[in-house]
């Protein structure tokens, strides 16, 4: 739970699914209440009468909320919007039962026991989709980052062959031999994850085209003797702390 989010409000897409969830757990209390089909729409256009309103106050104040929510602990956020829900539940049974004279709406207990069931359902939906959604968006900027390391990573590999390609062309000829293997690796679909040892090699190849460029400026210690190298990582880690050390060392 540390890792979860409360909700937005503010945000047009979850109101907007908050509204349909709310409507579509009014439609099946409908379904359940009635004896009749024919029943069915009379008693939906009753709870849509009582629960549009209090959906709406309780979005609008939580919108208005959203930061000093956004500031509490999970289990406290999700207890304050319990809290706020409820109180707009409330206010909506008084005024509906004192001030316009409804009748029907039953005791404020059975109003109060309604809105936290349709509350925590809703948060229940939303924090299972915020779950769902968490691999795909990490994957998503993971993916970006690897998108803005190759370009660096290209042209700062042609630039070390370019250093040494009049000097001595075979060495620079198995550095384009190294280029590619390296971009065979870094071109392939990254979204698995690789071991350390393998991201390590990686690195490797990649300081040894910079020391092709770098010649005695660049001076390696590996201090790898305990590392696990078969502990899993996501691809192009490593590389890209290798190459702002490289570059601002």
């Amino acid at each position: 739970m540390n890792s979860a989010r409360l909700p937005d409000f503010r945000n047009l897409g979850i109101a907007l699914r908050v509204l349909v969830l709310v409507n579509l757990l009014g439609l099946f209390a409908a379904l359940v209440g009635s004896t009749d089909l024919s029943e069915i729409l009379p008693v939906f256009a009753r709870w849509c009468t009582f629960i549009l309103p209090v959906l709406m106050l309780s979005l609008l104040t939580l919108a208005g909320l959203h930061r000093a929510l956004a500031r509490l602990p999970w289990h406290y956020g999700v207890g304050c919007i319990v809290l706020v829900t409820t109180a707009a539940g409330l206010l909506v049974h008084v005024l509906a039962s004192e001030a316009l004279g409804i009748s029907g709406l039953g005791s404020a207990a059975r109003t109060s026991s309604i809105v936290l069931l349709f509350t925590l359902a809703v948060l229940g939906y939303l924090h299972l989709r915020q779950r769902s959604l968490a691999p795909a968006l990490t994957e998503a900027r993971l993916q970006a980052l690897q998108a803005r390391i190759r370009p660096h990573f290209l042209f700062n590999s042609i630039n070390a062959v370019l250093s040494i390609v009049r000097s001595d062309p075979r060495q620079a000829e198995n550095a384009l031999m190294d280029m590619a293997d390296l971009f065979r690796v870094l071109m392939a679909d990254n979204r698995e994850l690789t071991s350390l040892a393998e991201e390590l090699a990686l690195c490797r190849q990649y300081l040894a085209l910079e020391k092709l460029r770098l010649e005695d400026r660049l001076n390696l210690d590996w201090q790898i003797d305990t590392m696990p190298p078969d502990a899993m990582i996501p691809p192009l880690i490593l590389q890209p702390l290798l190459e702002n050390a490289v570059y601002h060392a």
